[in-house]
């Protein structure tokens, strides 16, 4: 893990805390509602949003640090039956992969970033400096939604903090840091916001950035009609499994099923 934290993700990772800290320092320096809550004993407030702050950057970490499902080896591949690939067309059965030369699972996808495979690949993520994967996708999401709590959070308080003054000059000059901090806290609320949202939807219809966005090129889904998805089980169960379900999944089987299905239904 130490290796890892000295690679080139190391400077990501020490912009991420550094602004975190720095924003958070400014809340509290500023004449802002935490700071008055603060002056007045009142600490439940400023208690509570510096604990969000830390939960998020300790989630942060979590996500950025964690495995995020690399394939190791073609024995743990190697279980899925013949009678399951018989199954399956040709274009949907398992390859090598063309870079590390293991076999890939169904949904995986070598990320050239991390130089490895990564079961049910989702995107690399830059911020983060590691992929997002079958083992990480929730963690990113519940680090997603804390973080936006936390810069919605920062964002009502720089904006409480705010004075004013008789002059522009001198009220930018007043105003110059809280206003740094509603314009980080502003602009990572909108790209959080989206983030977030693209990400649950994905989640609830059992689908990755990857799939959705290469569908025409995935072997396994672009013979699939363009509103089928042989993954899907509905929002809730889709939801329940992507939260819930903390194993690796076969889906080669659940692919398999899914042919039968159709198969029957012709």
């Amino acid at each position: 893990m130490f290796k890892k934290v000295f690679r080139t993700g190391c400077l990501v990772r020490t912009g991420h805390v550094i602004l975190t800290w720095a924003t958070t320092l400014v809340l509290f320096l500023h004449d802002t509602d935490l700071r008055k809550y603060e002056e007045k004993g009142e600490l439940a407030h400023p208690v509570v949003f510096a604990s969000l702050v830390l939960i998020s950057v300790m989630l942060y970490f979590t996500v950025s640090l964690m495995d995020p499902g690399f394939v190791l080896s073609d024995v743990e591949i190697s279980s899925t039956n013949e009678e399951l690939e018989e199954m399956m067309p040709q274009t949907a059965r398992l390859r090598r992969c063309g870079y590390c030369l293991l076999l890939q699972p169904m949904r995986a996808k070598h990320c050239k970033a991390c130089n490895r495979c990564v079961r049910r690949f989702d995107h690399h993520c830059p911020w983060i400096e590691n992929c997002v994967g079958e083992r990480n996708h929730r963690w990113f999401l519940l680090y997603l939604g804390v973080q936006l709590l936390v810069l919605l959070w920062g964002l009502q308080t720089a904006w409480s903090g705010l004075v004013s003054a008789p002059t522009w000059k001198l009220w930018f000059v007043q105003n110059g840091f809280l206003l740094a901090a509603l314009g980080v806290t502003g602009v990572f609320s909108g790209v959080v916001v989206l983030l977030l949202g693209c990400h649950l939807y994905l989640a609830s219809s059992n689908t990755t950035t990857w799939e959705f966005m290469a569908r025409h090129r995935i072997s396994y889904l672009k013979h699939c009609d363009s509103e089928e998805n042989p993954f899907d089980r509905g929002p809730l169960c889709n939801l329940w499994d992507f939260f819930c379900v903390c194993r690796t999944v076969a889906w080669e089987r659940v692919y398999a099923k899914f042919r039968a299905s159709a198969v029957t239904t012709d």
